[in-house]
């Protein structure tokens, strides 16, 4: 980057809130069409591999993709560190972009088959390792520290806006022109990022300059040794992890069982999701008009506490309604929760090892909290939803009280 671009960057992030930032915006739009075709991507994948193959294939097909991610998700964080995350994401996307309307085009002159969906899973799961700690990583190139929490509230919306448009947009696909049509959409939606993403104004940091470039285990054990002997990082590594993997289970297997449990019904999922959702955006909305939380690391912690008495609270509703209403209490504590995780994970962090600092925090929640989904159903068919939504509460519960009882997370402050 030329120098007076860098520094007409970073007076623009001193200077101007990040919603009303013309550079973050820019950010914001990449991000909500990645994000928007990922739903698209998924549905794609999901249809075209229940039309080549059996209900099992299919869905060893969509599982695919978790492997490559998890094994490679540490080394992310390094590639993201050395290479810079606005580059690593402007690659990433381009090479979604072409797999998938390679794969498009696939399906236009031939039957649906297994190999190149299993092929396309497998190399996003990789990207996916690749891009995941660098879109962690961004938001401190392009903002200031004390827009952090706005720029997290704002990725929040974002991420709601793609779960709601981004699943029917998908099915529209399908319906007109079959899972070629899906596919290809979904490749025009990563391609639209990528004139945002390389328009973006990116602050350069000291460290691009001054830190030594060993090899990439070293720079992955350096790393993980900074991070372990961070006062308010480690703590919160642990917060998130424990947050994760109390909370993901329930709210993806168990919420399904629940449901067929109280006879609810589909619907009675698809009206507690909805709950869970507007909550969740709501706290994301007033995030990003606030722009900081005082007393953040206490906030973070007391809400792990009270969300976990609302994730345990919601086995026992008998009613959909009142149900409904418990998910929109867990929606909103956990859109609070989120941004103030991410956007206090970002401020602490050294910018020479934010990407290594995401991947880590990734890794938890993208690649070990899934692996509790067959074990919540499993712990479910032998001692029911409510003993099994207690004990994953008191997981959440947990979270709440380290950070409790950690007086440097506890005191932690977002920058002004």
């Amino acid at each position: 980057m030329p120098s007076t671009q860098t520094g007409s960057a970073n007076t623009a992030v001193a200077e101007c809130p990040a919603h009303r930032d013309p550079n973050v915006l820019r950010w914001l739009g990449a991000y909500a069409s990645s994000a928007v075709g990922d739903n698209v991507y998924y549905l794609a994948l999901s249809w075209a591999a229940v039309q080549a193959g059996t209900p099992a294939q299919a869905g060893l097909v969509t599982a695919l993709s978790a492997l490559p991610r998890a094994l490679l998700m540490l080394g992310g964080g390094v590639i993201a560190d050395r290479f810079g995350p606005r580059r690593v994401l402007i690659s990433s996307d381009a090479v979604r972009c072409a797999a998938v309307l390679a794969v498009a085009a696939l399906l236009l002159v031939g039957s649906p088959a297994l190999w190149p969906l299993a092929a396309l899973a497998l190399l996003f799961g990789a990207v996916d390792a690749v891009m995941m700690p660098a879109l962690g990583a961004l938001p401190t190139r392009i903002t200031g520290r004390g827009q952090l929490a706005r720029v997290h509230g704002m990725r929040g919306l974002a991420v709601r806006l793609a779960n709601v448009v981004g699943a029917p947009l998908g099915g529209l696909g399908v319906a007109l022109g079959g899972t070629a049509a899906a596919f290809g959409l979904a490749g025009l939606l990563f391609a639209a990022s990528l004139p945002l993403l390389i328009a973006l104004r990116v602050g350069k940091q000291p460290a691009d300059d001054t830190r030594a470039r060993g090899s990439a285990w070293s720079d992955l054990t350096g790393g993980l040794r900074y991070l372990r002997g961070h006062r308010v990082l480690l703590p919160l590594i642990v917060v998130i992890a424990l947050s994760d993997l109390g909370f993901v289970g329930p709210l993806n297997v168990g919420l399904a069982l629940l449901a067929e449990e109280r006879g609810w019904g589909a619907g009675g999922i698809g009206w507690v999701l909805a709950g869970f959702g507007t909550g969740a955006g709501a706290a994301s909305l007033l995030l990003t008009a606030r722009g900081r939380v005082p007393r953040a690391g206490l906030v973070l912690s007391v809400s792990g506490v009270s969300g976990a008495v609302a994730i345990g609270a919601l086995a026992f509703m008998p009613h959909l309604a009142v149900a409904v209403a418990v998910a929109l209490s867990i929606g909103l504590i956990a859109g609070l929760n989120g941004v103030l995780c991410g956007a206090l994970l970002q401020a602490e962090s050294d910018r020479a090892y934010v990407g290594r600092v995401t991947s880590v925090s990734t890794f938890f929640s993208l690649g070990v909290a899934p692996l509790t989904f067959p074990l919540t159903g499993a712990a479910i068919g032998l001692w029911g939803t409510g003993p099994v939504f207690v004990a994953s509460a008191a997981v959440c519960g947990l979270a709440g009280v380290v950070g409790l009882c950690t007086r440097d997370l506890r005191r932690a402050e977002l920058p002004r």
